[in-house]
């Protein structure tokens, strides 16, 4: 869709056209994909044409040099590379035009590179003297780069064209623009807001870093630094999370030095000082950048005024409150009383010019009353006081692991229900839940482990409602689903108006329900900072895009390399750039044709699609691509049971009723059919169905892909081969109510899958009961098994009939029936809870209607 640029000079600009198209245009109001937009008038005018970095660069060696060289590189050692290229064999039959580590290092360094760079020395002086009583002083180093010509590179990087934003846009569910949807940077608030502050035609590339102090990296001795990250909001959220795209840079390292020159009383303040002055020396370029503009070539390839501004600063609690200039009982936002930060108030947020002002009149011997009423330290020159149009507090954003994952959730909830419920049968509760694809099985349980992951974490959240019910007091119950609910509404990728009020309506029911936890005696009082940090959640989304929006570490630890190393690996992955770049311009055709190629999901057998990583996988060879609301249900091309007889469908697979199941099957769908099943037929059975799917926007932007399986057990081989318990997966399977709507309930039903065959593709599954209301504290859906003439109510259906896995668990009730394990919890259990949170998915098509 084209559009006129004399009407909007930047509008062609102004989205990503790969992630959604255009569906048609009304009334001046761009629609995508059923989303409005409302344009940001006067924003990103293109000046001229210019050029990019690649685009003016040269060829370089032949392809298999540069190969080598690339290889040499990301492999080797100088030692080993100098041998390696000492190598008679090497010499006598590569040849490459450099013979050894030395002139190979020459030609590394002629490559063109990033911005460069420098080490400034800091000289600090202590408060501590020597035996001569002079004042003691410590050299420390900043190694740091431009930060503007960091934002050049990224902005002009003709790899992100396609994941480019140059203005932002609000976004609107309805034409009337009453239903907001929020979800990368530009179609949140802070951008359009900062729009209007700056010149018409203005470019603003949010800057958004990263640093964390806890990730120090040894420079040689005993000195060490932290590093800081810099990435910018106009780049895709999808693309900057990806690690191999390097839409996250490194910008310098900060000194961490122990400052022995000044005592130990006074040490801690002193290093709050370095970290300003350090920080303001790396950022001084965006004052002016931020302040006036600077042109530069964008990645697709126009000139536009860039006006790089700090949006989102990443870092951890500690940092946050280092970076604000507060003590670590404050809330570095807002101005909430340290002994108030458990209770649901609305305190004002912390104001830049206020703090300003307060620190300069200390500085000069006074005493306001504010300095200690918003607990501030005496760092007098915060290194965001110049920064242009930036507010420091609202820039910090939601730190989903420390803050959720592994805060209120693991170090306080998890601690709550044990001392409650006790550490054994917590454990057997655990060890009980039914297996699922993806879910992690607490063999030993939980309470005896002492250190976590962030990704169990997560594994525990998938099922804690579920476990808790029946085991702790209803209150306590209501207090666990509002947490998880406030975590699972956190990490939409999309969020909406709805979901932001779902998101605080969590909150608040924690607080109206959480004095259960004083009554019984497990929690004295909720004074919790990162229990507090959850009622900012709402603004920071709304200002910034959604919580995976503003991800700026790339997780590389450079240990122990210097500045030079650093160039030349960043020299090669430009140069690597640079190829992929001349080959999607010349060969851009081609290139699709291999991407279809390495994405097939066809196997020789099935058993080899068991191993499948469905991550990187999308539709088979032959098949149709996902469209639209099309799903693609793939089977392996060789089953992993040819031939397989009735009897053993009983035995291995409990099919008890698999003939008659067939036989109405056949009557109901094939009339005319002559040929009546029996106990003789054999059939070709698979392990599993693949499910393809469109993507769900509130989860993600790639297909979803599920896989469920009808795995018969399988029993210890010879020697020390061991076998693997019966896998019979749940799947939710249209009843023949259903709809068009693959984000709903509507007109689906529980069902366990037993066997996949085909005549046509078929499955047998066993039905459960019609989903009964839910639970009024756990607020999970029931169902039970459904029986016929007191047996299983089995059928016959078509495998497309399948919509998509899901997980049930046992109602366990006070105490879990000792004889229950992951691998009979299925079978033993009748009444069943439908878990809604064992995936993001599964939970948005339960919670959000």
């Amino acid at each position: 869709m084209s559009f006129d640029p004399d009407d909007n000079p930047a509008a062609s600009k102004t989205r990503r056209v790969t992630v959604e198209d255009v569906a048609d245009e009304d009334e001046g109001n761009l629609i995508v994909n059923k989303r409005y937009f409302e344009q940001c008038p006067d924003a990103s005018w293109t000046l001229r044409e210019g050029q990019t970095k690649f685009e003016r660069w040269l060829t370089f060696v032949t392809r298999e040099e540069w190969e080598l060289a690339e290889w040499l590189i990301r492999s080797l050692g100088q030692t080993r590379t100098d041998e390696f290229l000492k190598l008679p064999i090497t010499r006598n039959r590569t040849q490459p035009s450099f013979h050894n580590n030395r002139s190979f290092l020459q030609k590394v360094d002629e490559l063109p590179h990033g911005p460069a760079w420098s080490c400034k020395k800091v000289s600090i002086q202590g408060n501590q003297t020597d035996e001569n009583g002079r004042l003691l002083h410590e050299d420390v180093e900043l190694w740091a780069r431009d930060p503007v010509e960091c934002i050049r590179d990224l902005i002009g990087n003709p790899l992100f064209k396609e994941h480019m934003v140059y203005a932002p846009a609000r976004a609107y569910a309805d034409h009337e623009g009453l239903h907001r949807v929020i979800d990368d940077m530009w179609t949140a608030d802070w951008w359009c807001d900062k729009q209007k502050q700056l010149p018409k035609g203005a470019t603003i590339a949010p800057v958004i870093l990263a640093s964390d102090k806890t990730c120090l990296s040894q420079f040689r001795g005993d000195k060490s630094a932290w590093p800081v990250y810099l990435s910018i909001g106009n780049i895709a959220k999808e693309k900057r999370r990806e690690m191999s795209a390097r839409a996250t840079v490194l910008i310098g390292y900060l000194p961490a030095g122990k400052l022995g020159c000044f005592t130990s009383d006074s040490r801690s303040l002193a290093s709050y000082r370095l970290f300003h002055h350090c920080m303001s020396l790396l950022l001084q370029p965006l004052i002016a950048a931020g302040r006036d503009g600077v042109e530069m070539v964008c990645a697709d390839s126009m000139v536009r005024r860039i006006y790089p501004i700090l949006a989102a600063y990443v870092a951890d609690f500690p940092e946050q409150c280092l970076v604000a200039c507060c003590k670590e009982n404050r809330c570095p936002k807002c101005l909430v009383a340290a002994d108030e930060r458990g209770d649901p108030l609305s305190s004002p947020m912390r104001d830049p010019q206020l703090i300003k002002e307060i620190l300069e009149r200390r500085k000069k011997g006074q005493h306001p009353t504010e300095f200690e009423d918003f607990g501030l330290r005496t760092v007098y020159s915060p290194f965001w006081a110049n920064l242009p149009h930036t507010n420091i507090f609202l820039a910090f954003t939601p730190d989903l692991l420390h803050q959720l994952h592994k805060g209120v959730f693991k170090d306080h909830l998890v601690k709550w229900c044990l001392e409650i419920v006790g550490g054994a049968e917590i454990d057997a509760r655990f060890k009980a839940i039914p297996d699922f694809p993806g879910l992690r099985h607490f063999k030993k349980g939980i309470s005896a482990v002492k250190q976590w992951t962030g990704t169990e974490h997560k594994q525990m959240q998938r099922v804690f409602v579920g476990l808790l019910a029946g085991a702790v007091p209803s209150q306590v119950l209501v207090v666990a689903r509002a947490i998880l609910e406030f975590s699972y509404f956190a990490q939409l990728r999309t969020h909406t108006s709805d979901t932001l009020q779902f998101l605080e309506n969590a909150l608040a029911v924690f607080h109206a329900n959480k004095d259960i936890l004083h009554e019984l005696e497990v929690r004295e009082h909720f004074n919790i900072p990162k229990l507090h940090q959850l009622s900012h959640y709402v603004q920071s989304i709304s200002l910034y895009g959604t919580t995976d929006a503003y991800r700026a570490s790339n997780k590389r630890d450079y240990e122990e390399q210097m500045a030079l190393w650093l160039q030349r690996q960043e020299a090669v992955f430009l140069r690597s750039s640079y190829l992929e770049w001349l080959s999607v311009q010349s060969q851009s055709a081609t290139i699709a044709g291999h991407a279809d190629h390495d994405h097939d999901i066809d196997s020789g057998s099935d058993s080899e699609m068991e191993d499948l990583q469905f991550e990187s996988r999308a539709a088979p060879a032959k098949a149709p691509p996902v469209i639209g609301q099309c799903v693609l249900h793939v089977l392996a091309n060789t089953p992993a049971h040819p031939r397989t007889s009735v009897q053993q469908l009983i035995t291995a697979h409990g099919a008890v009723s698999f003939l008659p199941a067939l036989k109405l099957f056949l009557h109901k769908h094939m009339s005319k059919n002559r040929i009546v099943p029996g106990p003789q037929d054999r059939f070709d059975v698979f392990r599993q169905v693949v499910i393809v799917a469109p993507p769900d926007p509130r989860v993600g932007e790639s297909p979803q892909r599920w896989r469920i399986r009808a795995t018969p057990e399988v029993s210890p081989g010879p020697g020390r081969k061991p076998g693997s318990p019966a896998k019979f997966d749940m799947a939710l399977i249209n009843n023949g109510a259903r709809t068009t709507n693959l984000q709903t309930l509507d007109g689906a039903q529980v069902a366990q899958v037993r066997v996949i065959f085909t005549l046509p593709p078929l499955a047998y599954i066993e039905w459960f009961t019609p989903f009964k209301e839910p639970d009024p504290f756990s607020g999970l859906l029931q169902v039970s098994r459904s029986t016929r003439r007191l047996h299983r109510n089995a059928a016959v259906i078509h495998v497309d009939e399948i919509l998509r896995p899901c997980h049930l668990i046992p109602r366990m009730g006070q105490s879990i029936n000792p004889g229950w394990t992951s691998a009979n919890a299925y079978e033993l259990a009748t009444d069943f809870y439908l878990n809604t949170f064992i995936d993001l998915d599964t939970f948005c098509i339960s919670a959000i209607t």
